[in-house]
């Protein structure tokens, strides 16, 4: 890295866009990812450089970053054509809810922002915990969160954890600790024998469509089904692990809880 604090910053994921919005660091960033949406005003402010998996490398260099911020072996190829090109590169690689308050310290950090970073991931930390607190008399309902529909794939750890705060069960907690979404694949069978008592499910990308999950083979059985309780929850707000997940999306779970 050339400068520290380093001044010219360029994210590809949303959820380090968002965070160093909350830092009040903002003016560091000078590219983001093509699917960073929080704060809405980054869509005005910010020049879009990437998608997810792939990042258009001359513009990134034209930018003359002294930093970028990546997320997830995904992001891998990317990482290694920045490095060849002489590029300091930072690769989050968060899972759980540990990682993410982990991610928004680390970041803090690195932009010399440490202690508002800590305060931040404290009072998200509190939040967890109030939350968990209220709910946790409730009865334990049966959750299966979609993440994909073709394959079926269910949620990732944070996700999962997330589930657990607002009081629910995660049918398939035992996967969500695998990191790479094949390892969460699931059958309809499987969903069908998990009988949750709700699905929420977010399609990265894509509208979820409640009919066609009651249409499966088998789910008509389901209670979940059979009470109308598919709710979607916008990908933004849950898919990306950073501050977007521990206030709206978990937010959303605990209203699609009840």
């Amino acid at each position: 890295m050339r400068r520290f604090p380093p001044e010219r910053i360029v994210c590809l994921t949303e959820e380090t866009v968002e965070t160093l919005y909350l830092l009040g660091e903002e003016a560091r960033i000078v590219g983001v990812s093509g699917y960073a949406v929080r704060p809405p005003q980054v869509r005005r402010e910010k020049p879009r450089v990437s998608a997810f998996t792939s990042a258009d490398l001359p513009k990134v260099l034209a930018l003359e970053p002294d930093l970028v911020l990546t997320f997830s072996d995904l992001q891998a190829p990317i990482v290694a054509d920045l490095v060849r090109a002489g590029v300091a590169v930072h690769a989050f690689n968060q899972r759980d809810l540990a990682g993410i308050l982990a991610m928004i310290r680390t970041l803090g950090a690195l932009v010399g922002a440490a202690e508002r970073a800590a305060a931040l991931a404290d009072s998200y930390r509190r939040r967890l915990d109030a939350i968990r607190a209220d709910r946790a008399g409730l009865p334990r309902q049966r959750v299966y969160f979609e993440e994909w529909d073709e394959p079926m794939i269910s949620g990732i750890a944070w996700v999962s954890e997330l589930v657990a705060v607002a009081g629910g069960e995660d049918v398939f907690a035992d996967l969500s600790r695998q990191p790479a979404a094949t390892g969460r694949i699931v059958t309809a069978d499987a969903v069908v024998t998990a009988a949750p008592d709700l699905i929420l499910a977010s399609w990265c990308g894509k509208k979820v469509r409640p009919e066609r999950i009651a249409a499966r083979p088998g789910f008509a059985a389901i209670p979940a089904v059979r009470a109308g309780r598919i709710v979607e929850i916008k990908s933004p707000l849950i898919l990306q692990p950073g501050p977007a997940a521990l206030t709206e999306g978990l937010d959303a779970i605990v209203a699609a809880l009840g």
